[in-house]
């Protein structure tokens, strides 16, 4: 399969980092870029979800709260499970970036379009991230106060901080769509470029600050092998957890799919964010995992979500009797693995 050029940036861009971080006024000045990025980016989303599709998303409270369970609860309690791995496996200087990886909210964009190709939801799939990441700004530093502790500064000035910094803009999106939502569906090409430049942006000053503070020689090679095999562990028990739990509760084809990529994920455009107001000038090791996590997820689920794609009603895995066709698949959506910053948004067949 070719490398996503998203992906392919995303690396190139942790490369940049690491040989010209921004230092000093330079890192002063990146940082106010990449705020206001992320600030652009939940603009953007707040725009782009109309009320009608939220309050539609709202009859669907079961797909939610299974989304919710398996986002918030699910994969935080694995977080703690793996502290058994501690020192071991995983390296006690990293795992609070594992368990903050844990707590974060679940992507928008990329669960969008995994789904879409997949034909699933997409609906359901745009409602379930939109409710995620506005509950994990209130969900995520709680839980990182009650797993991490000390270690993640939470109190009520970093919440305000995280809330004037995601819900701030996403609440202004909603209540200028009415003038922007034409114009924004009009130049979704160029939107989608913005959104993935935000992602860079931040991604850049993350790891800048990271080699600042020198965690390329505070983590040892090896240290980085086991925590990418302790991540693709935990990626591989939360695929499989939401897809035999959505299927347990009765859900159809098109719901089991949505509640497999919204709830087996997690958001880089949301966690970096975070990362800088809980954990200050230690945000680059405890963003690691999230940035291994993130490359894997993608990478991952876009074969998935291909694969499903490809295969035609009858030999689908989770069959349902009102499958449709495989002919029936969009093909404009075989291009290439979609992220979570940028796509096609034409809903396929709920």
């Amino acid at each position: 399969m070719p490398v996503d050029p998203y992906i392919a940036a995303l690396l190139g861009t942790v490369v940049l980092a690491a040989l010209l971080p921004a230092t000093g006024g330079a890192a002063h000045v990146a940082g106010g870029a990449a705020d206001t990025a992320v600030g652009l980016l939940f603009f953007l989303y707040g725009s782009r979800l109309s009320t009608g599709e939220a309050l539609r998303g709202l009859r669907h409270w079961r797909l939610h709260l299974t989304v919710m369970v398996c986002t918030f609860a699910v994969f935080p309690a694995l977080g703690l499970a793996a502290r058994g791995l501690v020192p071991h496996v995983l390296s006690p200087r990293l795992y609070p970036g594992f368990l903050f990886l844990c707590v974060l909210p679940s992507t928008i964009q990329s669960s969008i379009a995994f789904t879409s190709i997949a034909r699933g939801n997409v609906a359901a799939a745009i409602c379930a991230g939109s409710f995620s990441s506005l509950a994990g700004i209130v969900l995520t530093p709680l839980l990182a106060a009650l797993l991490i502790g000390g270690e993640a500064g939470v109190d009520g000035h970093a919440v305000l901080g995280i809330a004037l910094q995601l819900l701030a803009p996403f609440l202004a999106g909603q209540l200028l769509r009415r003038w922007t939502a034409a114009p924004l569906a009009r130049r979704r090409k160029a939107l989608g470029y913005v959104d993935r430049g935000s992602i860079l942006l931040v991604v850049y000053t993350a790891f800048s600050a990271g080699v600042a503070e020198g965690i390329w020689h505070q983590v040892r090679l090896f240290r980085l092998l086991e925590l990418l095999g302790t991540e693709a562990a935990l990626l591989a028990v939360m695929l499989a957890l939401t897809g035999y739990g959505a299927a347990r509760l009765g859900f159809d084809r098109a719901d089991r799919i949505t509640v497999v990529f919204a709830g087996s994920k997690k958001s880089l455009a949301s966690g970096l964010p975070m990362a800088s107001v809980l954990f200050g000038a230690h945000t680059g090791l405890a963003v690691l995992p999230l940035m291994l996590f993130h490359q894997m997820q993608l990478m991952v689920c876009a074969v998935i979500a291909k694969r499903w794609a490809r295969q035609p009603a009858a030999e689908v895995a989770w069959r349902d009797d009102r499958d449709e066709p495989a002919d029936t698949v969009d093909r404009d959506h075989g291009a290439g693995p979609p992220t979570e910053a940028g796509h096609d948004r034409r809903p396929a067949p709920a």
